[in-house]
């Protein structure tokens, strides 16, 4: 329809089950390893941290998993969730590509998390589970969490990376109303966070400490579970309900996307939007581009390396096969908090070794330019973590301008930024950094990663 903005489903279009691209991949991803006998682990391994429910889940060859009618009803207090041609954005950068971006910060917590956090929630709460650990970098993931326990009456404790934790206040105070307690990562509740206080006693922490620690507290209680909001197969699994409805709602535009483009820091966001339509490209559909975005101070796809890691900093979880910087990477207190993880999600490092899907990195001033760019064209003001999809969407846009091509780009805009505004006055002020990690740096922090295994 010539001019329409926004594509809406009904809500009887909600999806009804999830999409697992496992078994379309034309190789099987490495398996998990146990941290001590470095063999496949197994379902036993797991149960000490993750319900039963989840862990069929996250080892599932079904290609489809229906979705309960419990997390269907949490769901459609915003989902589906809206399609949004940047129409302005387009006329703002004078370009001929058509943008379009899936709209995530509709969410009750103003991000995509919830839609991993409420199964979550209520697989544990339907094995009898009454408390849930986790950590969270920007503050998005503990947020979902935090609201999704609530909805089945569980407990939360959430370790926030140090650096989020000071920057971004609010998010605390929004974990706190929905009842969870947080606390400041690395922390003295653990005997991991203890050791890095003791090595760095002003550490601004890191997803790896702060994983360490939620894993540590659910390993000691047998009424406690913990909950992951990215990296692993059943977190991206529930994630990909925004790209079946996307799928749909490009069909109403009328548009097939050429690109789609996605922030990576543990791959939710990413594989939700692009794994249904990388099902369809696999059968012989559509060809898009797909395009990964990470940050240049965290870029564990573009210059990490794909081996087995393990995705916390005490080492207390499994050996999962990764793009990686190293499991004792830290990373510099960038305000993209939910980007700034040493590793990736293993079922993405598996699609992008296969060549199915390119990486690329984006500088954290290019993010907020673009992100305000975005903001002052279209109303909505991106979280630092799409923003990096928004800097290459608009790279991309720039190119087309150049060249004349009509090309279709289709992004996430995973959430909003409405408790991230200190970071836009850092960029606002000129007190924003950038800094390339040197080699050496990489060099040294890939030392941690052990002996190659399986």
């Amino acid at each position: 329809m010539a001019g329409r903005t926004t594509f809406r489903l009904d809500e009887s279009d909600l999806p009804t089950r999830w999409y697992n691209i496992v078994p379309d991949l034309p190789k099987p991803p490495p398996p998990p390893l146990h941290p001590g006998t470095r063999e496949p682990i197994t379902p036993d391994d797991l149960a000490p941290l993750f319900p039963r429910a989840l862990i069929e889940q996250e080892a599932t060859q079904d290609r489809y998993v229906p979705i309960p009618d419990e997390v269907a009803e949490v769901y459609r207090l915003w989902r589906p969730s809206p399609l949004i041609r940047a129409r302005r954005l387009e006329r703002e950068l004078g370009t001929p590509a058509r943008i379009y971006y899936k709209y995530e910060g509709v969410s009750p917590v103003g991000s995509h998390k919830t839609n991993t956090a409420v199964p979550q929630a209520y697989y544990n709460a339907a094995e009898g589970v009454g408390l849930l650990t986790t950590e969270t970098g920007a503050g998005q993931w503990g947020s979902a969490l935090a609201f999704a326990s609530a909805q089945f009456g569980l407990d939360c404790e959430v370790w926030q990376v140090r650096a989020s934790y000071d920057q971004k206040p609010y998010r605390k105070i929004m974990m706190e109303t929905f009842g969870a307690t947080v606390h400041a990562s690395p922390s003295e509740l653990t005997e991991s966070g203890r050791a890095v206080l003791a090595r760095t006693p002003d550490s601004t922490g890191s997803l790896g400490i702060a994983i360490s620690e939620a894993v540590e507290m659910a390993a000691g209680n047998p009424n406690a579970r913990y909950a992951l909001g990215s990296v692993l197969n059943h977190v991206l699994m529930h994630q990909t309900v925004i790209g079946e409805e996307a799928l749909a709602q490009m069909a109403m535009a009328g548009d097939t996307p050429d690109l789609i483009v996605g922030c990576t820091g543990g791959g939710s966001n990413f594989g939700g939007l692009v794994f249904p339509f990388l099902r369809e490209k696999l059968a012989g559909g559509p060809q898009p581009e797909i395009r990964a975005v990470e940050p240049a101070a965290c870029p564990s796809l573009t210059r990490g390396v794909y081996t087995y890691d393990f995705g916390d900093t005490a080492g207390l979880t499994p050996l999962l096969k990764m793009h990686t910087l190293g499991h004792a990477f830290i990373p510099d207190p960038i305000h993209a908090g939910g980007l700034r993880y040493h590793g990736m999600s293993p079922l993405l490092s598996h699609i992008v070794d296969l060549g199915l899907v390119e990486a690329v990195s984006v500088p954290q001033n290019e993010c907020f330019a673009a992100g305000i760019r975005f903001a002052r064209a279209e109303g909505v003001i991106p979280a630092p973590e799409p923003s990096h999809a928004l800097a290459e969407c608009v790279r991309e846009a720039l190119r087309c301008r150049d060249s004349g091509e009509e090309k279709v780009i289709l992004t996430a805009l995973c959430g909003h930024a409405l408790l991230d505004l200190p970071a836009y006055a850092t960029y606002l002020s000129g007190d924003m950094t950038d800094r390339l990690l040197s080699d050496d740096e990489i060099r040294l922090a890939m030392a941690s990663v052990p002996e190659a295994a399986g």
